[in-house]
Formats: C-alpha cells, sequence, structure tokens
C-alpha cells in the first residue's frame, strides 16, 4: 500500500477523473479496487469528505457490491461462476483442483499476497462453461489440464496478457438466429428514419408493434414511453440494463457483442421520442470485458454525428455513458438499477412513483434492456406492421432463448414467440430431458407434460433462458443452488425477503442432506407463499417459484429424501399446494 500522502493524491485524481461528482461514486471506488485490490478505509473517509457525503454511505456501498472488498485481494483474483450449470459441467471440482494446486483455501487471499480463488453467481458463460473471471476478465471450456496450466502461470507470476489467448476467447454460439440478428441496416440508417418520422410517428409505429419489454415483465414499450414522454419534468433520461444476472441468461452477451450500434440506435431513437438528451448505458461487472468494444463505437458514432450537440436532428443533442457495476443482482431491477447509477446500494424503490415518473436523479427515466433498444431501432426503420407479423397476437416478434445444460447445441435460438417448448428442445439437441428451467431461477420449473406449451406472455412467459436438466439430474440438487443464489443476492432490505430467503435455503439443505421430513416439507410451502407475497420487490417474490414448483411436478425427489421422522400425517401437502397454484394465478392474474 502506499503512503497515506501518496494514496490521498491517487484518490483525488481518480475522483476528478469522475468530475468530482457524487453520483459516480460507484465509479469511483471500483477504480480503487482495480488499483488497490481493495477498497481501504483511507479511502472511504476519503470519498466521504471529498464527495460531502455520510461516511455510512459510502461504506454501505462498498460492503453492499460482491466485488468490493475492504481487504486485499490476491494478485490474481479468480472467481469460478457457481450457477447450476456451471456445476453440472465440474465447475466445483476444478475449483478444488486449483485450490489444491496453489494451496489457497476458498475466498481467502493466500498469505504471500499471491491469488484469491472464490465463486460468484454466474459469469454469463452458461453456454461455455466451466467458466471463471480473472481480474474481470473471462475464462471459459476450463479443464483439469487448463487449470494445472493456469496454477503454473499464477505461481511464475506471469501476467494475464502473456496467458493463452484461446483462454479468454468468448463465442457468440449463435445456434439458430431469426429476425432481430438477420434484420441489418446501415449505421444511423434507423435513425434517420426515426428523425423523418418524428416523435408521435415513432411512437404510433411501437403502439402498432406490439412490442413488449424483453426484460422479463413485458410492459408494452410504447406505453412506458409515452408516459415518460408526458411526465413533468425538465429533464429526461434513457436507461439501458445491461445487468443480465439471472443465471442461465446470456442473450444480451451476444447482443452487446454482434448488435452495439443496433442498441445506441434504439436508445437514441428513445431520446428523440421522449426528448430526453442523455443515455446511461449500465453494464454488468462480468461483462467488463465488453467495455473498450462498446466505447469505440460511441466513438465512432459521435464522429459520424449520431450522437453528440446534433444527434437527434433538430439542433439538440443526446449522448451516452457507461456506468459499470460492481457485482448485485438485483441491480437488474430498474429501480435498483437506477440507486446503483447514483452511486448509492443498488436496493429497489418503493413504487409507485414509477421511474417513467421519477426515475434517475428523480427525472422521468424509460428503463428497457439490451433487446428492447435493438428491436425499437428495426420497428422504427421497418415498421410496426412488419414487427407484427411475427409471434402471436399478445406477442409479437421473436424470442431470443440462452439454451444451456443438458443440450447438444448450447447457445442462442431465436424463434418466433408461439414456438412450442417441444420444439426448441428437439432444435437444441436435447434428448432424455427431465426438467426445463424457463427464464432463469426466478422463473418456472416445468416438465414434459409442459413441452406442448408455447413460448410467449400468454402461456409459458419467458424472454431470456432454457436451462435443461436430463433424467439424471438430481431436481433437489438444482432447487438447492437456486434458493443459495436467491440468499445470497437478496438486498436485504425488507424482512419477508431477507428472513424468507434464509429459511428456504435451510429447509432445502436438510432435504438435500436426508434430515428432513414432510413437515419440513410443508415449512417449505409455508415460508414460500410468506416470502412471495409479502416481499418488497422482484427477487423475493420470485425466489420461491422454482422449489414450488419443483415440488408439484417433481415430488418423487424430495420423498426419496426424506427421513421419515417428524412427519404430519394429517398435513395435506398436495392441497397445501394446490391452495399455492390459486394463490399464484390470482397473484398474475
Amino acid at each position: 500500500m502506499s503512503s497515506e500522502a501518496g494514496l490521498e493524491r491517487v484518490l483525488t485524481r481518480i475522483s476528478a477523473r469522475y468530475r468530482d461528482e457524487p453520483l459516480l461514486l460507484l465509479q469511483m471506488l471500483r477504480a480503487v479496487q482495480a488499483s488497490y485490490s481493495c477498497v481501504p478505509h483511507e479511502a472511504i473517509r476519503f470519498f466521504a469528505s471529498h464527495l460531502k457525503l455520510p461516511l455510512s454511505q459510502v461504506l454501505g456501498v462498498v460492503e453492499f457490491y460482491s466485488f468490493l472488498h475492504r481487504s486485499p485481494r490476491g494478485r490474481y483474483d479468480l472467481y469460478f461462476s457457481d450457477n447450476i450449470t456451471d456445476r453440472m459441467l465440474g465447475s466445483r471440482a476444478l475449483a478444488a483442483q486449483l485450490c489444491a494446486r496453489l494451496g489457497v483455501e476458498p475466498g481467502e487471499p493466500r498469505a504471500d499476497g499471491q491469488v484469491t480463488v472464490a465463486f460468484t453467481s454466474c459469469t454469463g458463460m452458461c453456454d461455455q462453461g466451466p467458466a471463471a473471471l480473472v481480474n474481470g476478465l473471462a475464462l471459459t471450456r476450463l479443464d483439469p489440464a487448463r487449470i494445472d496450466e493456469l496454477a503454473e502461470l499464477v505461481e511464475a507470476g506471469i501476467a494475464l496478457e502473456a496467458w493463452p489467448r484461446e483462454w479468454f476467447s468468448v463465442h457468440d454460439n449463435i445456434r439458430r438466429p431469426g429476425a432481430i440478428f438477420t434484420t441489418s441496416f446501415a449505421e444511423g440508417e434507423a435513425l434517420a428514419a426515426a428523425r423523418a418520422l418524428g416523435p408521435e410517428a415513432v411512437l404510433a409505429e411501437l403502439e402498432v408493434s406490439g412490442l413488449r419489454g424483453r426484460g422479463g415483465a413485458g410492459f408494452r414499450t410504447a406505453q412506458k414511453w409515452r408516459f415518460c414522454r408526458e411526465s413533468e419534468g425538465d429533464a429526461r433520461y434513457i436507461v439501458c440494463n445491461a445487468d443480465e444476472g439471472e443465471p442461465g441468461t446470456f442473450k444480451d452477451r451476444v447482443l452487446l457483442t454482434r448488435l452495439p450500434d443496433a442498441l445506441f440506435e434504439g436508445m437514441t431513437i428513445a431520446g428523440l421520442a421522449v426528448g430526453a438528451h442523455r443515455g446511461l448505458l449500465y453494464l454488468r461487472a462480468e461483462y467488463e470485458y465488453l467495455r473498450p468494444l462498446l466505447e469505440a463505437v460511441l466513438v465512432r458514432r459521435r464522429d459520424a454525428g449520431l450522437l453528440g450537440a446534433d444527434a437527434l436532428g433538430t439542433g439538440e443533442g443526446f449522448d451516452i455513458a457507461i456506468h459499470m457495476g460492481a457485482g448485485a443482482y438485483i441491480c437488474g431491477e430498474e429501480s435498483a438499477l437506477i440507486e446503483s447509477l447514483e452511486g448509492k446500494r443498488g436496493q429497489a424503490r418503493v413504487r409507485p412513483p414509477f421511474p417513467v415518473k421519477r426515475g434517475y436523479v428523480q427525472k422521468p427515466t424509460v428503463v428497457n434492456n439490451v433487446q428492447t433498444f435493438i428491436q425499437a431501432a428495426q420497428i422504427a426503420l421497418r415498421g410496426g406492421a412488419w414487427f407484427a407479423a411475427q409471434g402471436t397476437e399478445k406477442s409479437p416478434g421473436s424470442v431470443v432463448l440462452s439454451v444451456s445444460g443438458d443440450v447438444a447445441r448450447r447457445g442462442i435460438h431465436e424463434y418466433p414467440f408461439g414456438v412450442t417448448l417441444g420444439e426448441v428442445l428437439a432444435g437444441c439437441g436435447a434428448y432424455a430431458v427431465k426438467a426445463v428451467q424457463v427464464g432463469g431461477p426466478s422463473g418456472h420449473l416445468v416438465g414434459p407434460a409442459d413441452f406442448r406449451r408455447r413460448i410467449a406472455f400468454e402461456d409459458l412467459a419467458t424472454t431470456g433462458s432454457l436451462m435443461v436438466f436430463d433424467t439424471s439430474r438430481d431436481i433437489v440438487a438444482v432447487v438447492q443452488n437456486f434458493i443459495h443464489f436467491f440468499e445470497h443476492e437478496s438486498c436485504g432490505f425488507c424482512t419477508p425477503c431477507r428472513v424468507g430467503t434464509t429459511m428456504l435455503r435451510r429447509l432445502v439443505d436438510r432435504v438435500a442432506a436426508g434430515q428432513a421430513s414432510e413437515a419440513d416439507l410443508a415449512e417449505i410451502v409455508a415460508t414460500s407463499l410468506v416470502t412471495r407475497s409479502a416481499s418488497h420487490c422482484g427477487l423475493g417474490q420470485s425466489a420461491p417459484l422454482s422449489l414450488l414448483d419443483a415440488l408439484q411436478r417433481f415430488r418423487a425427489d424430495f420423498d426419496t429424501k426424506l427421513s421419515g421422522q417428524g412427519s404430519d400425517p394429517g398435513f395435506d401437502l398436495d392441497g397445501a399446494l394446490a391452495e399455492t397454484r390459486a394463490l399464484r394465478e390470482a397473484w398474475h392474474g
């Protein structure tokens, strides 16, 4: 560590780089973490004083995010992806192998400060696992031989720049491209079409298209943009949510790689439509390797006049800045993301008011995800009727699916909405399928009886991922991984989620260990109902879903693990599950 005076000079430069702007506190703390492998207490005190913030606020931000640390990490800071699909590919054994080779305990820096080996929820590389991060860079397709060589490079102190390049190679794995990948246009072409249409006509085309947000909620895009346009305020903002932290989901990673111009064009068109002059792209920390590419595209678009002083063609400007996350799944929720953009802990806000009324810095804000902005740009160019002709009446357009797990062709599969789950499974080479997790851990776990259902908002709703499990898989182990994820990622703001996810984790751990009774299953149902109905935001509300689905559809996997002790013969578990289904249907209704 540098002397205190030297540290203060570095911190002053970092703060100046971010214009001494308190809203950019998280970006400053990330820079400190990158420089010192931690955020020392002297830095926390410096930013509190320098930015005139409460010390507790700065400390709270550091402690909230997974990739910020108060004590030094190793020179090589490794995180193995710990989602269920990486585990199925052997990630835990590989991590143990590396720890043994390096003489290090998981999560603890080695005494010489050379290396840390830990776990993170998901790196967004489920199609090319087992995966890990080293100093923020993605390592893909790990195997025992690579682990041995990696250990040798770490012990020798070899710089990452000299490591084998293929280790850092990230493949797009587009197995079945559809309209979003095949509808190309020249740089600026969609924006020119939107300028010619004007704001009201752009909103009208979006209305005709029926485009619904592709981030999960499925809210109608035209309606959201119009609400923002009609909200009172002297400034408006466009925010792209590129924080896809849901395990099993990686479509935005591929869209950011393949279609960055279309994304920025869509954000600029949104600015034109709602009267905003600034856009913000919130990029998850695990995709830091993409930032140089995205920054280069922004520079090129500014040079071409597509961003900057007259980007909207009306003498008014629009520009886009990239903000990095620091490891927090909850920031995928739009109001928590806005809190993080403002340099705070990423905790979901009380709603209403919604972001379209009071969002970033309390101004009207549109928040959409990567795919939504890309498809909005395509609609501005091709028209709403073109888009509405795809998919179904209630779910127009296409669905881009991240497919992982027990399939021959892991990767991106795009279909028109309305495709059956069975058709997708056949297309990705899935055989002897026992279960499919639809939409990530916060979605639904379904079995063969559901394979004729259609992927659409009106039936089997998902805009994200499919994790496939064959008949060799233990469903209890699957949902155990999911509930561990939710407990870890709970922001702790509300008691139902904070306590509920912990209770569910303990109960499922008991089942997995063969120590549970039927009474414990009853407790799982009761705790799930409270957590689902009383939690403040979508994380707690969706955390029990896959667990309840597993109990309903894969009861045998639980029954084989019950100890038989302490069961309650008078308890009607099937009746409780039926009540749960009815409550869930009422909730969705």
